[in-house]
C-alpha cells in the first residue's frame, strides 16, 4: 500500500471516529463501517474502513482488495480471530466473523453488484474468488 494511500486511510478513521461517521460513513452509495483487527503475525492492532451491506441484523464486508490478485491482509487476521470489533455510526459492536459460502455467498453478491457495482468490476480483475464475510453482533 502506497504512502499516500495509507495517509488517506489514518484520516478516514480520524474522521469517521471523531463525529461518529457523519463524515467518512457514506461515500457515495457505500455504507462505511471500521473493521478492527489484530495482526496475526504482528500482534498489531488494525483499523479498516470498509464497504459493508446489511443483511438481517447483521453486516457483510468484501474481502475484494481493489479486485488484486491476493486477498486483503486483514482477510487473513479476520479468519485467525474468534471475535473482534467493529465500528458503525459511532456504535462499538462485538462480532463474529464468517465465512460466507455456497448458495448464500451467490445471494449476497448478487445483492452486493446491484448496489455497488464496482466490485463486479474488482471481480473482472481477479482469477480469485472475492470473499465475503458475515459480521455477527456477539
Amino acid at each position: 500500500m502506497n504512502a499516500l494511500l495509507k495517509f488517506f486511510l489514518k484520516i478516514h478513521v480520524f474522521l469517521y471516529r471523531y463525529t461518529k461517521g457523519k463524515i467518512g460513513g457514506k461515500l457515495g452509495n457505500n455504507h462505511i463501517l471500521l473493521l478492527n483487527t489484530v495482526g496475526r503475525k504482528s500482534d498489531k492492532s488494525y483499523t479498516t474502513p470498509l464497504v459493508c451491506v446489511r443483511d438481517g441484523g447483521t453486516y457483510v464486508i468484501i474481502a475484494s482488495n481493489g479486485g488484486a490478485d491476493r486477498h486483503p491482509g486483514w482477510y487473513y487476521n479476520l479468519r485467525a480471530q474468534e471475535e473482534t470489533v467493529i465500528e458503525v455510526m459511532g456504535k462499538i459492536i462485538t462480532v463474529t466473523a464468517t465465512e460466507v459460502t455456497d448458495g448464500e455467498r451467490d445471494r449476497l453478491w448478487q445483492q452486493i453488484v446491484v448496489e455497488h457495482p464496482q466490485f463486479a468490476d474488482y471481480q473482472k480483475k481477479t482469477n480469485r474468488r472475492i470473499p465475503l464475510f458475515r459480521l455477527t453482533p456477539v
